[in-house]
């Protein structure tokens, strides 16, 4: 028999299993993860930013947690020699019409505990000369590391901690209650346990219904697509540059990322994707995309965004248009400058009435706990995420 058994070898699913050994040392804990390794999706294609809670209102599960987790992931990594680097950010307006939106967010910040101040032209040229804007927030606690490294090396330190394993091509097929414990169902065995633990990531609503849970959202994926600066122009964006965002639209819009490797991406977009693991504009699963095309939510949600909603979907199949949106933030970038990139995909929670929701959420019944909604920025906040699933088990 298993204390528990989480379901999803993602950044969430790895640091519940880090919170429940440190928290449980005698405890049996089975992580179940359906690909042949950890952190294949979200996580492996994360951009790698450790955000600060800037952006979050003040209160939320959102602001909360990724202020703890921020501090929480960076004493992981220095702790376990995963690299990471606080680089700082910049949120930059580029005309007067953006910067009311620039002090609201300030005001947030602030609020939240962020260390960040407003800065001006002459301060933002010095420290992105290429970048253009006539006011700015500098965020120096802003950072960057590998969340697959993170992942991978959760799963490496697991075993060492006590009685926890990472099963990998274990895909859940299933559960069944038998008298006090659940037998988890998969591809490769059965599983008993007296506590299940959701963190499905792109499946997790499917996961869920599976065991009971009603998650009350749909999960509709988002593919964000991405280019990459090429070698000889990474001089362009020195860390992180970002527009500020327009509230009329669910997504940040297009911004520059160094990675902890050097690389610099740029994007990303935001379309429908056609499959729920379709990080290519071909992949299809008929399955995934008839259940977002017909979902009342979804098409709620499209009919108040779709002029934005083809804006973003020019720019999957037009350079020239991903470009311009660039070219707001750096004037001087050219298309030469840029290569496709890998892309990712976003599980986002919408409501039958098309709302996203807009923080973490989780459902849970006696024995079963599901993580409905983790977006961005839940790798930061994860090992906070873990600390409020084990706060909230029985």
């Amino acid at each position: 028999m298993n204390d528990f058994v989480i379901v999803g070898g993602g950044i969430v699913g790895l640091t519940t299993a880090w919170e429940l050994i440190g928290r449980f040392p005698a405890a049996r804990i089975v992580v179940l993860e359906k690909e042949p390794q950890v952190a294949h999706h979200q996580t492996g294609h994360n951009s790698g930013v450790l955000h600060s809670g800037i952006y979050y209102r003040p209160g939320s599960l959102k602001a909360r947690l990724c202020r703890e987790g921020k501090a929480r992931m960076e004493a992981f990594c220095a702790e376990h020699s995963v690299p990471f680097e606080r680089c700082g950010k910049v949120i930059v307006a580029v005309d007067e019409s953006e910067l009311g939106r620039l002090d609201n967010i300030l005001e947030r910040g602030q609020a939240n505990g962020v260390d960040c101040e407003r800065i001006g032209r002459e301060r933002l040229s010095e420290l992105e000369p290429h970048c253009a804007g006539i006011a700015a927030i500098h965020v120096p606690e802003a950072g960057i590391v590998s969340y697959r490294a993170v992942a991978q090396k959760l799963a490496q330190l697991l075993p060492t901690r006590g009685e926890a394993r990472v099963v990998t091509s274990a895909r859940v097929t299933g559960f069944r209650s038998d008298g006090s414990a659940t037998v988890v169902a998969s591809t490769q065995g059965e599983f008993e346990a007296r506590q299940v633990i959701n963190c499905g990531g792109l499946q997790t609503d499917r996961v869920s219904r599976l065991g009971g849970v009603d998650p009350g959202a749909r999960i509709v994926p988002f593919r964000g697509e991405y280019y990459e600066l090429v070698s000889e122009q990474r001089h362009l964006c020195r860390n992180l540059i970002y527009p500020v965002p327009d509230p009329a639209f669910p997504f940040l819009g297009v911004h520059f990322t160094r990675m902890i490797d050097g690389s610099v991406e740029c994007g990303p977009n935001a379309v429908l994707a056609f499959s729920r693991e379709g990080y290519r504009m071909g992949s299809i699963r008929l399955r995934d995309l008839w259940e977002s095309i017909t979902y009342s939510g979804f098409l709620r949600l499209a009919s108040r965004h779709w002029r934005m909603g083809m804006g973003e979907l020019w720019r999957s199949f037009s350079k020239a248009a991903f470009v311009r949106a660039l070219r707001r933030l750096m004037p001087s970038l050219e298309a030469s400058y840029l290569r496709p990139a890998a892309a990712g995909v976003r599980a986002q929670a919408v409501e039958p009435d098309g709302r996203m929701v807009d923080d973490f959420l989780f459902r849970d019944r006696a024995g079963f706990l599901s993580v409905v909604n983790a977006p961005s920025p839940a790798a930061t906040a994860s090992l906070a995420i873990a600390r409020e699933i084990c706060d909230r088990l029985p």
